[in-house]
């Protein structure tokens, strides 16, 4: 910032627009899925992202290991809480498969699971149900389970042949809650928590004079270490510009796709962002300093529908160069950076996210040493979304994406 030598001197602002931006995009070889706040399932077929499929895996832990020995079973259910999250057509039905693992959840090595984790479970449904997806209601879904399944799990706490959770675990790895294999829907989120995500065992007990219902819960597993819990998210045969983004290194120059850039959450595709010829800027005669810095991208017509939404803001994030992240973007190391969409001339067709770089572009003006690291845009919550965008970056003939620098100079030499 400028100091008293500054503003003792005689001024001249000019405001810059010719910056050089670089727009590509790359994609992340994976993204940790086990930390996703939501649970994803669904799918639909998309124009320009091939189609996306989200399916979730979790292991389950009993409320309780005990059944009274004179109980009788009733029936079992799979129970989940919608948390108001959707991405495209909820007016077209979802079909879920839930299936049982065979096999524990845990990473192959580290703490974590990612979106591109595998898991291993039996082919047969132990239920499934084709609905019209409500994710606004705050209802839950209800989907009735296999009898097979609920007597089997009712003898053996009714037994005492499992009375450890390393006992349950053993027995029963979990679920996983499969998309139909020719939906072309939503993909809708539920709401991750032992509350809200169980499997009810119903069994009756008797009374004096009656029988009574009662239930015992296997509630989502949120507790062992690490989670046993991911979302699988992928998005298959998507246009020819995206199938060339094979290895995170790979960062596809928007000149070579028609000036365009594309950001997909839960996936990893994100729109990379570099400033090369900064300190170009030292070539103004006189001493300046950068009041501020806003970079416009405009997101490209057509590309957004009802279904497919725009979302209202983008973070940023920084990356090497090796496209490995490094940190979210802050001011003054406390507020995350955001681009906010900006509406005001919707009406003649002009909208743009708006992000206000000052800081971080100064730091590359006075930086001794050329950096190597470069900006990443992608949506808040990235690993827990499918929100898609596509993007007007350089070498677009129409909306070129641009830096708009306030620049001031001072003490500037006599021609």
């Amino acid at each position: 910032m400028a100091g008293e030598e500054f503003t003792d001197s005689n001024i001249r602002v000019a405001l810059i627009d010719t910056i050089t931006v670089e727009i590509s995009t790359m994609k992340f070889d994976s993204i940790v899925a086990s930390e996703s706040s939501r649970v994803l399932v669904g799918k639909y077929n998309d124009p320009e992202f091939g189609v996306v499929k989200s399916s979730a895996y979790m292991g389950l832990m009993p409320s309780s290991y005990v059944i009274d020995s004179e109980a009788e079973y009733d029936s079992i259910a799979l129970y989940m809480k919608y948390d108001s999250y959707y991405y495209n057509d909820t007016l077209r039905t979802n079909t879920l498969h839930v299936k049982r693992l065979s096999a524990t959840l845990k990473p192959s090595e580290g703490d974590y699971l990612y979106n591109t984790s595998e898991a291993e479970y039996f082919e047969d449904d132990i239920g499934a149900l084709a609905f019209m997806p409500r994710p606004m209601d705050g209802d839950s879904l209800e989907i009735k389970l296999s009898d097979a399944l609920g007597v089997d799990l009712f003898e053996k706490f009714q037994e005492k042949e499992i009375t450890t959770s390393d006992q349950f675990k053993d027995y029963f790895k979990g679920i996983a809650l499969i998309p139909g294999q020719t939906d072309n829907g939503s993909v809708i989120g539920f709401t991750k928590s032992s509350e809200s995500i169980f499997v009810r065992l119903y069994f009756s007990e008797a009374e004096e004079t009656e029988r009574v219902q009662s239930y015992l819960d296997l509630n989502m597993d949120v507790i062992s270490s690490p989670v046993p819990f991911f979302n699988r998210i992928e998005s298959e045969n998507p246009n020819t510009n995206l199938e060339t983004l094979s290895d995170q290194e790979v960062n596809l120059d928007s000149k070579d796709t028609g000036g365009l850039s594309y950001i997909q959450s839960g996936v990893g595709i994100a729109t990379r962002v570099e400033f090369p010829h900064i300190k170009n800027l030292y070539d103004i005669k006189g001493r300046g300093t950068i009041l501020d810095a806003v970079l416009k991208i405009r997101p490209l017509s057509g590309s957004f529908t009802d279904n497919l939404i725009l979302k209202d803001s983008l973070s940023v994030y920084i990356v090497d160069q090796n496209n490995d992240l490094i940190s979210q973007l802050l001011v003054e190391e406390i507020a995350p950076v955001q681009g906010i969409l900006n509406r005001d001339n919707e009406e003649f067709n002009d909208i743009y996210y708006e992000f206000s770089l000052g800081s971080y572009i100064e730091e590359l003006f006075t930086e001794e040493m050329e950096t190597e690291e470069a900006l990443i845009l992608l949506p808040d919550n990235y690993n827990s979304t499918v929100d898609r965008f596509i993007l007007n970056g350089s070498g677009n003939t129409g909306y070129s994406t641009v830096m708009e620098l306030t620049f001031a100079i001072y003490d500037e030499e006599d021609d």
